[in-house]
């Protein structure tokens, strides 16, 4: 159920292996002053800057964090940004949580559940950035609909970016790298960044390898990583 009463079907996995005590401490105790407040946030009117002590230069948003390495790292080297992170995976919110005490200020929210009801009480043009990194392929046809990107969900991304705000997205699954650019191109106004192959093949220096994308290159698949951005607003003359 959303926090706004819409009934949804989630499709994530929550738990895996029972977590050791000191991360389940770290579940029971920190957790709760870094939650998401969407209970209470107004639908498609929420500024984030709002969330935390000291109002950020901007907002970032990650969907599906894993084990929290991508977005403790880019809190790490970017102390005037704050970050959303949504993951119900409790394994990959306590791994977060011991990452996040090498992360300076309080500014890192996470919401351990259907990263939608983020997506939902958010502003227009609230966010600066979003990542998208490694979601579950669901690569069974019959569980397409089950993915995160879909035409409704590239919209809305565009909707909560700033004017220049950046999108990334990454996956070693040839099926959902086909699909993700057949949603993404369709949209009308997104524009890649890139300007040759090596784009398509090779990180950006501000984007750290996560945990779930070396174990992919071990297995010999190899990753796609794809930035798009919404033009910057032009003055008018």
């Amino acid at each position: 159920m959303s926090d706004h009463g819409e009934e949804r079907l989630f499709f994530g996995r929550r738990k895996g292996r029972p977590l050791r005590a000191g991360m389940q401490r770290r579940v029971d105790e920190d957790l709760v002053p870094r939650l998401v407040p969407v209970e209470t946030a107004p639908a498609n009117a929420t500024d984030p800057r709002d969330w935390f002590p000291q109002p950020p230069r901007a907002v970032w948003l990650e969907i599906g964090f894993g084990g929290g390495e991508h977005l403790a790292w880019q809190a790490q080297h970017n102390p005037d940004i704050a970050l959303i992170g949504c993951e119900p995976f409790v394994n990959g919110v306590a791994s977060l949580l011991r990452h996040l005490d090498d992360v300076e200020g309080d500014r890192v929210r996470i919401h351990p559940d259907d990263a939608r009801d983020v997506l939902d009480v958010l502003a227009p043009q609230s966010l600066e950035r979003i990542f998208v990194l490694h979601a579950d392929p669901w690569p069974k046809r019959r569980h397409h609909y089950r993915r995160i990107i879909q035409h409704e969900t590239v919209a809305r991304f565009y909707e909560l970016l700033r004017p220049g705000g950046i999108l990334r997205m990454a996956t070693d699954d040839p099926g959902y790298l086909v699909w993700i650019l057949a949603r993404i191109t369709a949209h009308p106004d997104f524009r890649w960044t890139g300007t040759s192959m090596a784009d398509f093949t090779e990180r950006r220096d501000d984007w750290p390898e996560t945990r779930y994308e070396a174990k992919a290159k071990r297995e010999g698949r190899m990753p796609a990583y794809l930035e798009f951005r919404k033009p910057a607003q032009t003055c008018q003359g």
